[in-house]
């Protein structure tokens, strides 16, 4: 057994000979050392990840997890704070400061805390440490709304009809609801997770849906601007996997469907999507290659759509990994992380549109310590793990036997992900992999997966991005 990492509480002015520069444009410039600043299975794949190739890996983490398998896995840990997470996890100082005395030359965020955060990123290059992900700027375009959807628009993305920018005030709402026809919704424009965003059937909702909106994106984001786009009624949630070299080369790697959702939060996805043919996924997968090379994207991102009657409309970009990231690894057969890596050290992508040849079908379930049916977080100790294994199985967790979940981060412990030749065996087996997952001393989610897995309608695949939702209300009330 290899002994635990060093750890080591960072120092406020500490600085490390090792520390590089800024990055000449074009140059190649392998990594020895990597920081992930990120917890739970993330940055377990990411440790993974450089493992493989040879890299040495840092953690960071709070006081609440000092005892979690990153720490243990990492070659080296840094404490960066207390519990909270603003005081660890979003904590750029101590960051860097884990940077400068470990020697990491470059930092990967996982996904949420600091992935899309472009204050970060432009504190990293500032300090010659190299980010694992898109530029500051990019990140800046695509956080902002209605500046993505303009910039989708101009590079030949569909987008949903809706307001040109942020809509002021109740009259000027209305004036542009009238105009694309209702129902309509009411989103924050440096929203996400469902924050400051509100639907309205009619003219007569309109108003207290506008207030509300505004409302909760202020209390959440500092910012109260919203936008208004048309409301579909039906629609599914296809998200395309983009990759770019930063140098006007950009690949996709098809799509995944993400529209079982509770409360606009992703629960089950799938790859290939269930209602994409393979032209359809040709037409929209190189549009969306196309706009994020000639605009020199770096590394994976994320552009998401409402799917409906044929029709994509661009909802967002999501500027990092994605947490459902392996459906598509599982059917391409590539390491996005270590790609990832990769054109961060400068080097072009390890394979062109040509060679990405879809195998199989993908499914990927959440497993949340949530207790049902409210859903409630559900933190405490694991009394026993045991994870599925076989052809196809693939457990993304950072639990063992004994650990303490914290009560202060998400309620993620887990993502349970199965390929198989088609969609009929994936499902299969993923009810296998089920029957054989263990995880006692909390509530978990696993319940509801047993459950839709028997539902005639997630069996034929015919859902929408509404339909979990009423599914859950009919069983529960």
């Amino acid at each position: 057994m290899r002994p635990r990492p060093v750890t080591r509480k960072p120092a406020a002015a500490a600085t490390s000979p090792k520390t590089p520069g800024p990055k000449t444009p074009g140059a190649i410039t392998p990594f020895d050392k990597i920081l992930i600043a990120n917890r739970g299975e993330i940055a377990l794949r990411v440790i993974r990840a450089c493992r493989e190739m040879g890299i040495q890996s840092v953690a960071v983490h709070s006081t609440a997890d000092a005892d979690a398998m990153h720490v243990r896995m990492a070659d080296e840990s840094v404490c960066i704070g207390p519990n909270p997470s603003a005081q660890s996890y979003l904590s750029v100082p101590a960051i860097i400061s884990a940077c400068e005395i470990t020697g990491a030359q470059a930092i990967h965020p996982g996904y949420g805390f600091l992935s899309e955060n472009a204050a970060f990123v432009q504190a990293l290059e500032d300090h010659g440490i190299a980010f694992i992900g898109p530029t500051a700027e990019h990140i800046r375009i695509m956080g902002d709304k209605i500046t993505a959807k303009d910039t989708m628009r101009k590079l030949g993305v569909p987008c949903v009809p809706g307001s040109d920018g942020g809509v002021p005030d109740v009259a000027t709402a209305k004036t542009v609801a009238a105009g694309i026809g209702y129902p309509v919704i009411i989103k924050a424009t440096a929203g996400g997770g469902g924050r400051g965003m509100k639907v309205a059937e009619d003219e007569a909702g309109l108003e207290s849906a506008f207030r509300t909106a505004r409302a909760e994106a202020k209390a959440a984001f500092g910012n109260d601007e919203v936008y208004i786009e048309k409301y579909l009624t039906r629609p599914r949630h296809i998200e395309i996997q983009v990759f770019g070299d930063g140098k006007g080369s950009a690949v996709h790697l098809g799509e995944r469907d993400c529209s079982l959702q509770r409360r606009h939060q992703k629960v089950l996805e799938e790859a290939p999507g269930p209602v994409i043919d393979a032209g359809t996924r040709a037409r929209i997968g190189a549009v969306c290659a196309d706009a994020v090379a000639r605009i020199n994207y770096i590394g994976a991102g994320t552009i998401e759509f409402l799917y409906e009657d044929g029709e994509f409309y661009f909802i967002e970009m999501n500027t990092r990994l994605q947490v459902e990231h392996p459906v598509t690894e599982a059917i391409f057969g590539v390491d996005l992380v270590r790609e990832q890596i990769r054109v961060a050290e400068g080097y072009p992508l390890s394979f062109a549109q040509g060679d990405l040849v879809l195998n199989g079908h993908a499914i990927e379930v959440r497993i949340n310590a949530e207790k049902l049916p409210a859903f409630a977080p559900c933190p405490g100790r694991i009394t026993q793990y045991h994870a599925p294994g076989g052809l196809g199985v693939r457990m993304d967790s950072a639990l063992y036997d004994g650990y303490r979940i914290p009560p202060y981060y998400d309620s993620l412990i887990g993502k349970l992900i199965v390929h198989g030749r088609d969609r009929p065996e994936a499902l299969a087996r993923m009810r296998r992999a089920l029957s054989e997952l263990i995880v006692d001393g909390v509530d978990t989610t696993i319940p509801l997966f047993h459950a839709l897995l028997d539902d005639p309608d997630i069996l034929a695949g015919n859902y929408s991005i509404h339909w979990l939702e009423k599914w859950l209300a009919a069983r529960f009330g």
